[in-house]
């Protein structure tokens, strides 16, 4: 495309001079005598370049100027004077304009200076370009990194909802009992301010919490009667078999630390550790609220669902020795329609 260049200058022998020698350069040329004639030429063309007079009748080039830098801050300002007068140029230099020429000029210096100004623009519009661009590229990849990781992650919790799901199945819990006791855990800890990673942290450790059941034996797991004290003894291995799997795993070691202390007790009865209070990691004290929920309020083969208030007064009649007193406070405050809705449970009503 044609490089088109205005020269704006009250002395018409000065812009007849500059006219013809630029078109003999090739460039496409415009002139004005003041600023009401400039402004109605780069209004209505595209200008690469302005010649620009800095004493004119009227509006002064420094107002015209200013005037140009609004319209494009691409356009090429080239500031001509009779008057060297430091102050000025550099006032000019700092509100945009590109380079300052003395009167009497050169031509040849005054072409130079054109070619440079319009190669600086040249290089200044392709970096512009090459950089948004590349600020493109880099948008686009973090969003398809984005995406594969979230897809990653969604395949992650699909294989570990699939492998929870057959445990529940070996176990004959009813329904999904993994399932639910992770979303009974988000919703609690979601009321307790938590978020993320936490919350993510806290529901695939609920959803985990007995995979360490893969190590125990069926006999053992399945046997209909009481357990006597030696099966108690491996029963209680599932905690740290648990761990042990997970916690070779990068993205599950929180989730390990959880599942490790599931069985703790509040006032340090529980096991396998003995841990009491703000020991215990807090994921842990919240699933214990939460599994004690979902166990008493789903059948087992020694006794039918027990109704929602049976679980209230049980975790009251705990506070302080199997439960977080605190946690169970929020507990308490979370209405039965809100744990059925997290659960995709009805409890009993009898």
């Amino acid at each position: 495309m044609q490089t088109t260049i205005l020269t704006i200058d009250d002395e018409e022998m000065i812009r007849e001079l500059l006219v013809t020698a630029l078109s003999r350069e090739g460039y496409r040329c415009f002139q004005a005598g003041g600023a009401e004639e400039a402004r109605g030429i780069l209004n209505a063309y595209r200008v690469d370049l302005v010649l620009l007079d800095i004493m004119m009748p009227g509006n002064s080039g420094v107002d015209v100027l200013k005037e140009i830098k609004s319209l494009s801050s691409d356009t090429v300002v080239i500031m001509v004077s009779a008057i060297s007068d430091t102050e000025t140029a550099m006032r000019c230099i700092h509100l945009g304009a590109d380079d300052y020429i003395l009167k009497p000029f050169d031509i040849e210096r005054v072409l130079l200076t054109i070619r440079n100004s319009l190669e600086k623009q040249r290089l200044r519009i392709e970096n512009r370009e090459y950089q948004a661009n590349l600020e493109r590229k880099v948008e686009e990849q973090t969003g398809q990194v984005r995406m594969a990781m979230e897809e990653l992650h969604q395949t992650y919790d699909h294989t570990l909802t699939a492998l929870v799901r057959a445990l529940d199945a070996r176990e004959k819990e009813t329904g999904s009992h993994s399932e639910r006791v992770m979303n009974y855990t988000m919703l609690l800890a979601e009321m307790m301010g938590i978020g993320e990673p936490e919350l993510g942290v806290m529901a695939r450790g609920a959803l985990l919490h007995d995979i360490g059941k893969i190590g125990i034996s069926d006999n053992i797991l399945l046997k209909p009667a009481r357990l006597d004290e030696a099966e108690w003894i491996e029963m209680r291995r599932h905690p740290r078999l648990g761990y042990d799997i997970l916690s070779g795993i990068r993205f599950l070691k929180g989730p390990a630390e959880m599942v490790y202390a599931h069985h703790e007790r509040y006032d340090g009865t529980g096991y396998p550790n003995r841990v009491a209070g703000n020991a215990i990691p807090l994921g842990s004290r919240i699933f214990a609220l939460v599994d004690t929920l979902d166990a008493m309020t789903s059948d087992r083969p020694y006794r039918r669902a027990l109704p929602f208030e049976a679980v209230t007064e049980e975790v009251k009649r705990c506070s302080g020795t199997q439960f977080d007193p605190d946690i169970v406070r929020v507990f308490l405050a979370i209405p039965r329609s809100r744990w059925e809705e997290a659960g995709k449970y009805r409890f009993s009503d009898s």
